[in-house]
């Protein structure tokens, strides 16, 4: 993604803090014994000596993970890799790589953030910034932490549709192609489906309406999947659905004037993306201090840079940066899940919802 880059905030030093990021041990596949209560400074400490921090689901193009990972390159000299992927294959990563883990921190989205706690796959810790975070934002002990919101948004290539939509109702009623990711493994596919449920009558215990709505664009033969920036920028997409942040990106990188980026009127449902440690990392303290990094006050801006928005309230955003979001009086009818416990039982069921009500009708 072409990110537009500011300037470097002051990074996360040793001296800024000296607070305690409790949490209860762990162990890793490596064998060691892991302290979840280190000091910040032994921390960083420990993470320097493991020099290597490999994530997946967290790329370079989504929500500028780029910068952040220079940056811990840069002030702590970890190098990095990731391995671009699904929520649910993050976690089918973790399980199956017990004995010889290749990654060592995942982004997913929020409500595979208990699953993964209840297949004993994380490694709890909590932060330094940890009464910052609504409580609805982290696990009690801190096995998982949202770091930024998304936000389900309609991006429209203007170049094929002459009336962009800006309703469920309008992408209803219109004869132009509509994509979404993957709903048999994407989080960011079922947030669509739950937003257009909600827009019709459903909630998070009533997906029905949402699926609905997508197996009718499949019988209409409308429905196209993998909303990918390459195939925007071919014209192969006339409207996505996708998270905010990822909108915005997409329009930056292809074409500012080319594309209309809108919260749809009715209704939408924010979310947010929480970092897994893996229990069973190789580098469980240089996934701490990435952790730990994503959630400082640069790292939350390196994300709103990324046209994501920051889980930390107390976060300042410069003007620049503030410029790049959308104007707020587009969220006034942007929730989120009521009731998370419901949304993770439903989410289970979307994969086979939306094989046998959607893609049978896919053409």
């Amino acid at each position: 993604m072409a990110i537009q880059k500011w300037w470097k905030k002051g990074l996360v030093g040793v001296a800024a803090i000296s607070m305690l990021a409790a949490c209860s041990d762990g162990s890793s596949s490596s064998g060691k014994e892991v302290d979840s209560n280190l000091a910040l400074e032994e921390l960083i400490e420990k993470a320097k000596e493991e020099g290597v921090v490999n994530s997946v689901g967290m790329p370079d193009t989504w929500a500028n993970w780029e910068e952040t990972w220079e940056e811990l390159g840069t002030e702590y000299s970890l190098k990095h890799s990731d391995t671009d992927m699904s929520s649910a294959e993050e976690l089918a990563k973790f399980e199956a790589e017990k004995d010889d883990a290749t990654a060592d921190i995942g982004d997913v989205g929020i409500a595979f953030g208990p699953i993964a706690k209840e297949r004993g796959l994380t490694l709890p810790y909590k932060t330094s910034y940890w009464e910052d975070i609504p409580e609805w934002a982290k696990d009690d002990e801190g096995h998982w932490i949202v770091g930024y919101t998304g936000t389900i948004s309609f991006i429209t290539d203007k170049n094929s549709v002459k009336n962009p939509p800006t309703s469920w109702e309008d992408l209803k009623n219109g004869d132009y192609n509509v994509s979404i990711n993957d709903a048999l493994t994407a989080n960011q596919a079922h947030f669509a489906i739950l937003a257009a449920a909600i827009a019709f009558g459903g909630d998070e215990s009533n997906i029905q309406p949402g699926i609905d709505f997508f197996a009718e664009l499949a019988k209409q033969g409308r429905l196209q999947g993998d909303p990918s920036v390459a195939n925007l920028e071919k014209g192969e997409i006339d409207v996505a659905i996708l998270w905010d942040f990822n909108s915005l990106g997409y329009r930056s990188q292809i074409d500012e004037s080319r594309f209309e980026v809108v919260i749809p009127a009715e209704g939408s449902v924010t979310s947010g993306y929480a970092t897994i440690i893996n229990k069973y990392a190789k580098n469980p303290y240089a996934a701490m201090l990435a952790r730990e990094y994503i959630l400082s006050d640069a790292g939350q801006e390196n994300l709103a840079k990324g046209y994501a928005r920051p889980i930390r309230e107390n976060v300042t955003l410069s003007a620049e940066v503030e410029a790049l979001l959308l104007p707020d009086n587009m969220y006034k009818n942007a929730k989120p899940v009521k009731d998370q416990k419901k949304w993770e039982e439903t989410t289970k069921q979307i994969p086979q919802l939306y094989q046998e009500q959607v893609l049978i009708h896919a053409k």
